[in-house]
C-alpha cells in the first residue's frame, strides 16, 4: 500500500501440556516455550511495531511464590527488546552454574517467565496514546489465584460508551475510557462473580477455604464467564486471556471479523492471528492449523483439556477482506493464491485501458506488498497473449510472413521494476516546502526503460486510501520517465467508508474516494445531498444503534464507479504532470471471486457486519461536516 495505514494487532498464545522437564529432555532446552513464543511473535511483526508485550504463568506454584510475570516494551524493535530482557535473566546462571540450565524445577522456582502458559502481543496504536500503559497484555491482579486475569487482543469495540455505562451500573469505576479496559473489567467482573458463586456453594458443603480454592480452580466455567461478559460487545475481536490458575481462552467475534488460528497436539496448544506463523514456529502442515469458529472460544483448562465452545450465537461470517489484500503476510498459501487472483481479475480492465497495445506498455508495481497481485496480473497477460497467438495461428487465412511470425511469437508483457522505495528519508527540515520536497523522494525510479511519450506505464498498488504518496511522490517521479500515460491500478476496490474493527481508517476525510464524491457533488450543483445526509446522520445518532442505517451511502449513489475513479485521477495528479493519469480499481464482485471466504467489505461497500458500524460511519460523517477531527468511536 503506497499510503501506509496501521492495523491492530497480533496475538501469540502457547500452552505447554507436558512438564517442563519433557521439553528439556526432548528438545534440549527448558526455554522451549519462550523460544516458540519469540518465533510466533517475530513471524507476526507486520501486525504491530508500536509496542509489544508478553506474560507467562507458572502452574502449581506454592503460596508466596511468584507465578505471573509480565514485560512490555516500546523499543524500536520491541520483540527483540523483550526477549533480550528475558534472556538476561539466564546470563549469570549460564556463566556461573551452567548445569542448572538443565534443571527445570530450579529454573521454574527461581527464574521469572519460565512457565507453562505464555501470551504475547504486538501492538499498533491506531488511536490510543503510545505509552507503555497502552501495551498489552493487561493484568487484573488479586490475591485469589482464580481471580487474576491477563488479557491481550486484536480488537476494537464500537460501543465503548455503552460498555462503560454497564460497568458503572455494576458499581465499578474504570480508571480509563478505553475498550481494552472495559473488556478486562467486564470479564474480570464475571470472573469474580463465578468465583463467589462457587465459593458460596462449596462453603455450604462444609469444605475448608483451602479445599474450596482447589475446587474453584477445577470447576471454573470459562465459557459461562465469557457468555455473560460478551453479551453486549459490538466490534471485531480476537481476545486471548489467562486466569491465574492456568485456565486460558482465545475467543473470536460472532462475525469472524478478526482472524484467529490454532493448533493442538499432545505437547502444545498454540493460537495466533496468522496461520503461517504457527506453521513456521511448530513445523506443522497447513491442514493441521484450524480456524477458531466465529462466536466460539478455544478453552484450555488447567488440566490440559481443550474444547471449542460457543459463547455467542454466530452471525453471518464477514471475515475482514483487508487481511487478505494487505495486512496478513502473503506466505499463507490461500492468501498468496487470492492476491494473485486479484491481479489476474484486473486484466480485462487494464487491457482495455491500454487499447490492447502490449508492445508499447510497461507493467510494474509500486509498494512491495503489491508484488503478488502484480504476478497475478502478469499471469493474466500471458493468458491473453497465448489466446491472441492461438487465435492468429488457427484462424488467420493468409499465411504469416517470417517477420510476422517472429513478432507474434515474441509477444510478452514488458515487466520492469520502476518504483523503488528508498531507505527511510528523514524529513527533519521544518519548513513545509522543504519537507514536501523530501517526501517526494521517498521513492526512486529506474531510468532508461520507457520509450519517451510512446509507452504507457501500468503500476499496480494493492489499495489506495488517501492517495497522498501517489500525488506527492510516485506520480511525480515516474512522470520524469516521460511515459505517454500513467495508469495506477488498485487490486482493492475504492475505500469509501471508515473501519471501526481494528484498522486505522476512522475518519471520512482520509479517503480520496470520499473527497472525489464530494467534489463531484459540488461541481454538479448537488450540494443539497451533502446537507441532507448530514441531517440524517445527526438525527440517527439519537437512535439505538440497532435501528441505525448507513446514510453515507447516499453520497456515492449519484455516481458510477468510473466517474469517481476519474475524479480520483484528477485529485492525485500533481501540477505540471505531462503524462495523462488514469486510475483503475478492482470491482466488488471480483474481490469476492478472489476472496470467497472473506466477505467483510464494509470499507468498500458500506455494509457493516454489526449495528455499531452504521453508527460509526454516520458519526464519522457528522464529524467531517462539523470539522471535528476525531475518531467516531
Amino acid at each position: 500500500m503506497s499510503d501506509q495505514i496501521k492495523h491492530e494487532c497480533g496475538i501469540a498464545f502457547i500452552r505447554l501440556l507436558k512438564p517442563l522437564s519433557y521439553y528439556q529432555e526432548k528438545y534440549g532446552t527448558a526455554l522451549y516455550g519462550l523460544n516458540k513464543l519469540y518465533l510466533l511473535m517475530e513471524k507476526q511483526h507486520n501486525r504491530g511495531q508500536d509496542g509489544a508485550g508478553i506474560a507467562t504463568i507458572k502452574l502449581d506454584m506454592k503460596p508466596g511464590s511468584r507465578y505471573i510475570s509480565r514485560y512490555r516494551s516500546m523499543a524500536q524493535n520491541a520483540v527483540a527488546d523483550i526477549f533480550g530482557y528475558v534472556q538476561n535473566k539466564f546470563v549469570s546462571i549460564q556463566e556461573e552454574t551452567p548445569e542448572l540450565m538443565k534443571d527445570t524445577e530450579f529454573l521454574k522456582q527461581n527464574v521469572s517467565f519460565i512457565g507453562e502458559v505464555l501470551l504475547g502481543h504486538l501492538r499498533y496504536g491506531t488511536h490510543g496514546k503510545n505509552s507503555i500503559e497502552n501495551c498489552h497484555p493487561f493484568l487484573r491482579q488479586n490475591n485469589w489465584m482464580t481471580r487474576n486475569l491477563v488479557i491481550a487482543g486484536n480488537f476494537n469495540m464500537t460501543n465503548v460508551d455503552e460498555l462503560l455505562e454497564q460497568l458503572y451500573e455494576l458499581g465499578q469505576h474504570p480508571k480509563e475510557k478505553a475498550d481494552t479496559v472495559t473488556v478486562l473489567e467486564k470479564i474480570g467482573h464475571f470472573l469474580d462473580d463465578e468465583n463467589q458463586t462457587l465459593f458460596d456453594e462449596y462453603k455450604k458443603e462444609g469444605l475448608s477455604n483451602v479445599e474450596i480454592t482447589h475446587k474453584i480452580s477445577k470447576n471454573l466455567n470459562l465459557a459461562n464467564i465469557l457468555r455473560r461478559s460478551a453479551k453486549s460487545w459490538d466490534g471485531g475481536y480476537t481476545i486471548s486471556g489467562i486466569v491465574g490458575n492456568g485456565d486460558a481462552f482465545v475467543l473470536r467475534d460472532p462475525s469472524g471479523i478478526r482472524p484467529a488460528f490454532y493448533y493442538a497436539d499432545d505437547e502444545v496448544v498454540v493460537a495466533a492471528s496468522e496461520r503461517p506463523a504457527i506453521q513456521t514456529a511448530f513445523k506443522v502442515q497447513i491442514k493441521n492449523v484450524k480456524e477458531i469458529e466465529p462466536g466460539h472460544a478455544l478453552i484450555i483448562k488447567k488440566d490440559g483439556t481443550v474444547t471449542q465452545e460457543m459463547y455467542r450465537e454466530p452471525t453471518e461470517k464477514r471475515a475482514c477482506s483487508f487481511e487478505r489484500i494487505y495486512f496478513s503476510r502473503g506466505s499463507d498459501a490461500d492468501i498468496y493464491k487470492e492476491r494473485k487472483k486479484l491481479g489476474q481479475l484486473l486484466c480485462p480492465q487494464v487491457l482495455k485501458a491500454v487499447n490492447y497495445d502490449i508492445k508499447n506498455t510497461v507493467f510494474s508495481f509500486i509498494p512491495n506488498t503489491a508484488e503478488v497481485s502484480f504476478y497475478g496480473m502478469v499471469d493474466g497477460l500471458h493468458e491473453y497473449i497465448r489466446d491472441v497467438q492461438k487465435d492468429t495461428l488457427v484462424n488467420r487465412k493468409e499465411k504469416l510472413s517470417d517477420g510476422e511470425l517472429d513478432e507474434l511469437l515474441s509477444m510478452r508483457p514488458r515487466v520492469e521494476k520502476l518504483a523503488i522505495k528508498d531507505v527511510k528519508l528523514r524529513t527533519f527540515i521544518t519548513q513545509d516546502a522543504d519537507r514536501g520536497e523530501m517526501v517526494a523522494h521517498v521513492y526512486d525510479t529506474t531510468y532508461g526503460v520507457i520509450k519517451n511519450h510512446t509507452d504507457t506505464l501500468v503500476a499496480v498498488d494493492d489499495s489506495i486510501v488517501r492517495g497522498t504518496t501517489l500525488k506527492q511522490s510516485i506520480i511525480k517521479i515516474i512522470d520524469r520517465l516521460h511515459p505517454k500515460k500513467i495508469i495506477i491500478v488498485s487490486s482493492a476496490p475504492q475505500i469509501r467508508y471508515p473501519d471501526c474493527y481494528g484498522i486505522d481508517m476512522s475518519k471520512m476525510g482520509q479517503f480520496v474516494a470520499f473527497d472525489a464524491a464530494i467534489q463531484l457533488l459540488i461541481e454538479r450543483g448537488m450540494e443539497h445531498i451533502i446537507e441532507e445526509v448530514y441531517q440524517k446522520c445527526k438525527a440517527s445518532l439519537l437512535l439505538p444503534k440497532e435501528e441505525i442505517i448507513n446514510h453515507v451511502k447516499e453520497i456515492y449513489r449519484p455516481f458510477q464507479q468510473q466517474e469517481i475513479s476519474d475524479k480520483i485521477a484528477q485529485i492525485i495528479t500533481p501540477k505540471d504532470t505531462v503524462a495523462e493519469v488514469e486510475v483503475i480499481y478492482q470491482t466488488l464482485d471480483n474481490l469476492h471471486v478472489a476472496c470467497p471466504d472473506h466477505s467483510g467489505d464494509w470499507y468498500f461497500s458500506g455494509n457493516y457486519p454489526t449495528p455499531g458500524g452504521n453508527k460509526v460511519v454516520n458519526k464519522a460523517f457528522v464529524n467531517w461536516k462539523e470539522g471535528n477531527n476525531q475518531r467516531a468511536y
